[in-house]
C-alpha cells in the first residue's frame, strides 16, 4: 500500500495486470451482484439531463423498471447506485451480440452524450471506498473478471495503465503520475 495525496492505494493497482476480455466474460460485471453500479452525486444530475438521449438505447424492461424506482436508488449500504431488473442485471445495460454493454457508453460514442459512464463502472475492477479524510484505491477481484486478468497478463498490461483514463478523470494527471511513478520503481511503496 502507498499514499498519494488523500488516497491510499493497494499495491494490487501497480502488480497485477487486467484488460477486459468481453468475448470470454460477456460483461457479466453489468449483470451480476447484489447492487447496482456505485453513482457519485455530481453523476446524479448527469444522469437526470441524459436520459432523455439514452432512452431510445434501452430495453423496453429498463425503461418500466426506471419508471416505477427511479434512475438510481439508494441500496442497503445507504449508497446511490443504478437501478437494477430483478436483482440482477444493470437497468443501463444493452446487449449486442450476446455481450452486456452500457448504454450510456453506447450514446457517448455515437455523440449524443458527453458523459462516457459512471466513474465506478468506468474504473473497475478498481473500487474505491470513501472515507472521511482519504479514498481507500482497491482491486476487486471477483470470479467473473478472471479472463480480464489473464488477459492483461497476456498482454503485459498493468492495471493502473489499462485504466489510465478513468484513473485521470477521477484523481487528476498529477495524481495519475505519481501513481506510474510507483509503477516504474521510481518511488517505494510497501508490499503485502
Amino acid at each position: 500500500m502507498f499514499e498519494i495525496e488523500n488516497t491510499i492505494v493497494s499495491s494490487e493497482i501497480i502488480d497485477n495486470f487486467f484488460c477486459c476480455d468481453l468475448k470470454i466474460c460477456k460483461g457479466m460485471c453489468c449483470i451480476e451482484g447484489d447492487s447496482g453500479a456505485p453513482i457519485e452525486d455530481a453523476e446524479k444530475e448527469i444522469i437526470e439531463n441524459v436520459y432523455s438521449k439514452i432512452k431510445p438505447y434501452l430495453r423496453p424492461e429498463s425503461i418500466k423498471e426506471i419508471e416505477q424506482k427511479g434512475k438510481y436508488v439508494i441500496d442497503y449500504d445507504n449508497e446511490t447506485v443504478t437501478t437494477i431488473i430483478n436483482g440482477k442485471e444493470c437497468v443501463y445495460v444493452i446487449f449486442e451480440n450476446g455481450i452486456a454493454k452500457c448504454a450510456f457508453e453506447k450514446a457517448y460514442y455515437d455523440k449524443k452524450i458527453d458523459f462516457k459512464k459512471p466513474i465506478s463502472c468506468h474504473l473497475y475492477p478498481i473500487r474505491i471506498t470513501e472515507y472521511q479524510k482519504f479514498d481507500a484505491v482497491n482491486c476487486d477481484k471477483w470470479d467473473i473478471c478472471k479472463s480480464g486478468f489473464k488477459n492483461g497478463e497476456k498482454l503485459n498490461l498493468n492495471l493502473y495503465k489499462y485504466l489510465k483514463e478513468p484513473l485521470i478523470k477521477k484523481y487528476g494527471k498529477e495524481w495519475y503520475e505519481m501513481l506510474t511513478q510507483a509503477g516504474e520503481g521510481k518511488i517505494e511503496y510497501l508490499t503485502n
